[in-house]
């Protein structure tokens, strides 16, 4: 879960004159399971609800919020930690800015934010006009909602005219029971990823990107759901598909610049419990990478976060250290990228030992549905969860919570990146055919 701060900077007279923020990932922020990542079917299950307040009033920390906040997570010790850090880059932002000020003037500051979001957007006209005018459908499916088997259909319509983009969600499925709700702001931020990979790595980011882009969701979908819907897989699952989807219309369009579906989900595990060299509660929190897809360029990337996420493994010394948790395995899933002319990448294993009783919860996607190949390149395998308890090996679902004894151990192996064109060993054989 995320907690986002954001603070004023303002002139001697009181105008405000821009914002700084930032947005810190906490392990745990209340609810029903440790890491705040439950199978939840409402919001409130989630974990705290923080609308926007004042944490810091005429320069001093409202104590009383910060305390109703850390009577209500796990590890408030953590938390506290998070949030002085999360206050204390904001105050360094807004010292940094008004030097710029200082130094500047503050018309010139203005004027030159207006020109860098202009900046941007004449890019990202550039690039969509490159974009050949007309409309690209496409669609693909998450496996479950976590409670009914049902796959989730997500489709975009992308319409192409000059500088402009337009991309229609409606047809995607009716909000869900389970957690997998994606708010428009996820939707959005989905959108944007893949638009801002349009353009080159030095072009800022910016409001000035998404001016060109349009974007459509029905209320009650999946995609835009209703107040109250859980949704914290939205956050971290339902975003990667959005990601499948625009990517895959656009595949249509820019054949030699979109590759195939990466590994598709984050692979999200809590584990949460009471440290028995402590006596403390204690609430772990990871994402696993997988495979990327490979494109027109080469072959995907193996073992890697991809696309909607910016975490970077836990080192296994730190999290031994700092947990009662051993890692037994962490190794490439050889083979599990989907083949082609390009192979995608490969996915890995990560083999978690709890040394004492756990909560556990796994969050994950394409278990059922694999991540696809471009251009006769395959699908690559899908992923596997498996809990081990005495010795006898369980195969779980893609979403779960359970709770597991000093000793079981927690198995994951992530998916794989879909091929990209038909491999050599096709071609011969379509032409033998």
């Amino acid at each position: 879960p995320d907690i986002t701060l954001v603070a004023p900077v303002c002139t001697d007279e009181g105008e405000i004159v821009a914002l700084v923020a930032n947005r810190a990932h906490h392990a745990d922020i209340g609810g029903m399971s440790p890491g705040s990542m439950p199978l939840a079917t409402s919001i409130y299950q989630e974990g705290l609800i923080i609308p926007p307040v004042k944490v810091v009033r005429s320069g001093a920390i409202d104590q009383d919020l910060m305390n109703v906040i850390l009577k209500n997570v796990r590890t408030p010790s953590e938390r506290e930690g998070d949030l002085y850090a999360q206050i204390s880059a904001n105050l360094t932002g807004i010292k940094r800015f008004t030097e710029l000020i200082e130094s500047n003037g503050r018309q010139t500051i203005v004027d030159y934010m207006g020109y860098l979001n202009d900046y941007s957007e004449s890019f990202m006209r550039k690039a969509i006009e490159r974009i050949p005018d007309g409309r690209y459908d496409f669609e693909d499916f998450m496996d479950d909602d976590g409670f009914s088997s049902n796959p989730i259909r997500l489709a975009v319509s992308v319409c192409i005219d000059g500088d402009q983009a337009t991309l229609d969600f409606s047809d995607s499925a009716d909000q869900v029971k389970g957690n997998i709700n994606a708010p428009a702001s996820i939707t959005r931020s989905a959108v944007m990823y893949v638009f801002r990979c349009l353009i080159p790595e030095s072009v800022p980011t910016n409001d000035g990107c998404m001016k060109p882009v349009n974007i459509i969701t029905r209320k009650g979908s999946i995609l835009d759901p209703l107040e109250g819907a859980a949704v914290a897989g939205g956050n971290v699952e339902t975003s990667q598909r959005i990601v499948d989807v625009v990517l895959g219309a656009l595949s249509r369009a820019l054949p030699h610049c979109i590759p195939a579906a990466s590994q598709g989900t984050m692979n999200n595990v809590t584990i949460g419990g009471i440290d028995p060299l402590n006596g403390e509660r204690f609430s772990y929190y990871e994402t696993i990478g997988g495979g990327t897809g490979a494109s027109a360029s080469g072959r995907g990337e193996n073992a890697v976060h991809s696309h909607m996420t910016n975490t970077l493994n836990t080192p296994i010394e730190a999290l031994e250290f700092s947990f009662p948790l051993r890692v037994e395995r962490y190794s490439v899933r050889r083979g599990s990228g989907g083949q082609g002319y390009h192979r995608g990448g490969d996915g890995m294993v990560r083999v978690l030992k709890v040394l004492c009783d756990a909560d556990v919860a796994v969050l994950s996607e394409r278990r059922v549905l694999p991540p696809y190949g471009l251009f006769g390149g395959k699908s690559a395998k899908t992923g596997k969860n498996t809990v081990c308890r005495q010795g006898t090996e369980h195969t779980m679902p893609g979403k779960f919570s359970t709770t597991l004894e000093s000793g079981d151990t927690l198995i994951i192996e992530s998916p794989g990146g879909g091929g990209y064109g038909r491999s050599e060993t096709d071609n011969m054989q379509q032409k033998k055919g």
